[in-house]
């Protein structure tokens, strides 16, 4: 029996990780264990507090074998390049990504890690060609397969979006906007309460990247504003802290709102039309000069999704995404093709069989 480590950095990276260990954990050949990440948000302003407790418990509660360990396992999984790689000895390294968007970071963290190789899974054609192009092809061994973490999307009776609209009181009758900006760079700031113009006309959900919540990374500022707009504003449903998955609310979504973050691929992947707020980008680069994203907003999902950079065409967007013409029905096929292999529910499986290939290649 192989046993295997799910390391689980963040707690919302566990939605990348969990279609996978439901595959393996079927696999009576599979010994499966979970660690935790101290995964830390900021009290105060000033301290910084570890979460791992509390994931720890609450993996238990669920029926999830977790450890501190990590040494002693045959593979490692990761949403993530791993922090300490020389602490999980010399075994086979899978990485799951934990987001599909546009951001350089996934393969920065690779490629920085340069006496370590991952097996790394990839959602579809665009992400390995840019890697091609940014000279990174020989940073890792990579795989087109799917992403796991996008298979419950495509598995029938996964989401009830029914229940779901029924648990949040929202208006059978109306459609729903889903506005669910990235914590940096963020629209925030710039979208503000202007969202709320949309009401009464929609229902309005709004879902807040897990960072903006916690304070290490982004303002407390980010989430106490919605929430002082949801206490004033009844007809704005603000999804809870402790609520960290958005698939439910994308699945339920008509349309989304976004900026940079990867809930805007990921409801390409779903075949709906979302809007993309536009952000100063051109001077956004990591400590050593690589761009933070791999491409010009301005041109993502050009002719298929509405951009706009001024919260005053908010309507005009939604309208338009809610009511898209043939070029645009068009353009989202032919980019849905380009960054997705696979939409079918089938990656876990998909992903399985090469880790099970590699590691029997090591008996």
């Amino acid at each position: 029996m192989k046993k295997i480590l799910f390391d689980l950095k963040k707690e919302y990276y566990f939605n990348s990780l969990h279609p996978l260990y439901t595959a393996m954990s079927q696999d009576p050949d599979y010994d499966l264990w979970i660690r935790v990440g101290r995964d830390q948000h900021r009290f105060l302003g000033v301290f910084l507090i570890s979460n791992r407790s509390r994931i720890e418990d609450d993996l238990r509660d669920r029926g999830f074998r977790v450890t501190n360990r990590t040494t002693g396992f045959d593979a490692v999984i990761c949403g993530d390049a791993l922090k300490n790689p020389g602490k999980y000895d010399d075994v086979p390294r899978f990485h799951l990504d934990h987001g599909v968007g546009i951001k350089t970071l996934r393969i920065r963290n690779i490629a920085r890690q340069k006496n370590t190789r991952y097996h790394v899974f990839l959602e579809g054609r665009y992400w390995y060609d840019y890697i091609k192009s940014a000279g990174y092809g020989e940073s890792a061994d990579f795989h087109v397969t799917g992403l796991p973490k996008l298979d419950p999307f495509f598995q029938p009776g996964h989401y009830d979006n029914a229940a779901i609209k029924k648990k949040l009181g929202l208006d059978p009758g109306k459609q729903t906007v889903l506005f669910a900006p990235s914590y940096k760079p963020s629209c925030i700031d710039q979208i503000g309460d202007s969202i709320l113009e949309l009401i009464p006309r929609y229902n309005l959900v709004v879902k807040l990247h897990p960072y903006s919540w916690g304070g290490k990374y982004a303002s407390h500022s980010q989430h106490r504003m919605y929430q002082k707009l949801a206490e004033k504003q009844k007809e704005l449903f603000l999804v809870p802290e402790d609520e960290y998955d958005v698939y439910p609310y994308l699945y339920l979504a008509d349309t989304l709102i976004s900026d940079t973050s990867s809930v805007i691929n990921e409801f390409l992947a779903l075949g709906k039309h979302g809007i993309i707020y536009l952000l100063p980008h051109k001077s956004l680069k990591h400590s050593d000069g690589m761009p933070i994203l791999s491409i010009d907003p301005a041109e993502w999902l050009k002719g298929a999704f509405p951009h706009i950079s001024t919260p005053d065409r908010l309507e005009e967007a939604v309208e338009q995404a809610l009511s898209p013409s043939e070029a645009m029905k068009t353009k989202l096929e032919e980019y849905r093709k380009y960054f997705f292999t696979g939409l079918d529910g089938k990656a876990s499986s998909r992903v399985k069989e090469c880790i099970d290939s590699v590691l029997k290649a090591r008996e």
